[in-house]
């Protein structure tokens, strides 16, 4: 299994610009509680890994599978096990995803109230 909460945060945190650096160029990754600007060359360098973990996903995530999915749900593996106990570690893979592009939202946050939860849908390409 490719996807842990171990090593969706510590991606997470490696593709982070360290104290110093300069931010400028910075890759946006937007999520559902946060919005993250990450270093280009270290998120490139780790864009497989990223791919690994969001393939890890239930089928209905992806967008030749299932069409998207809630985040509610994105908790659990394609084989049905819990990865995450944390929200937060779950938007962690969500900024990492949108960063390279690999994962979107299928409708504008300003309606995500009207979903269960108020989470969005998500979509791995």
């Amino acid at each position: 299994m490719n996807l842990t909460a171990e090593k969706v945060h510590s991606t997470f945190m490696d593709c982070l610009f360290n104290d110093g650096e300069n931010t400028e160029p910075h890759k946006i990754g937007i999520g559902v509680m946060m919005t993250v600007g990450f270093h280009p060359q270290r998120l490139q360098e780790n864009e497989s890994v990223i791919i690994e973990m969001l393939n890890d996903l239930p089928d209905t995530f992806k967008k030749e599978g299932g069409g998207g999915m809630s985040f509610l749900n994105m908790c659990q593996n394609k084989e049905d096990n819990q990865w995450a106990d944390l929200h937060q570690t779950m938007d962690e893979l969500v900024c990492l995803g949108n960063a390279i592009g690999k994962l979107s939202f299928l409708i504008p946050r300003e309606v995500w109230h009207s979903l269960p939860g108020g989470v969005p849908y998500l979509v791995v390409s």
